[in-house]
């Protein structure tokens, strides 16, 4: 599986920004698919994901209301919707996937990740 996660860039607070994740070399649909955040000097964390099918999606506590998963299947890609960003949202944001089809919220339990993508939130 390659994951290529791109979208990122800078946004003042309040601003809004869209990540895609382009999926290959494997059954899309097989897959859950989460979007993990890395700050500097702090530890990965679970941002959001959604199960193979798109009907059932979770998110952190921080984003909840602000931020969306979504999944194409025709086009083998995931979303992630950011509004009302935060300076505390300033991270690289890696999406990964997870064989099986249900997510978690817990990184080791996904199988594949992609490459990161800038995100910076200035005040």
């Amino acid at each position: 599986v390659q994951l290529q996660a791109s979208g990122g860039g800078l946004v003042q607070a309040g601003g809004s920004l869209r990540l895609s994740c382009a999926f290959s070399g494997r059954t899309f649909t097989s897959y859950a698919l989460g979007w993990f955040r890395q700050a500097p000097g702090k530890e990965r964390e679970f941002v959001a994901a959604i199960s193979w099918s798109g009907g059932s999606t979770y998110y952190a506590d921080s984003v909840k209301g602000r931020f969306t998963i979504s999944r194409d299947t025709g086009k083998n890609m995931v979303y992630l919707q950011m509004n009302s960003l935060k300076p505390d949202d300033t991270a690289v944001y890696y999406c990964a996937a997870k064989h099986g089809g249900w997510f978690d919220t817990n990184s080791y339990e996904y199988d594949y990740w992609g490459q990161g993508t800038q995100v910076t939130v200035s005040s």
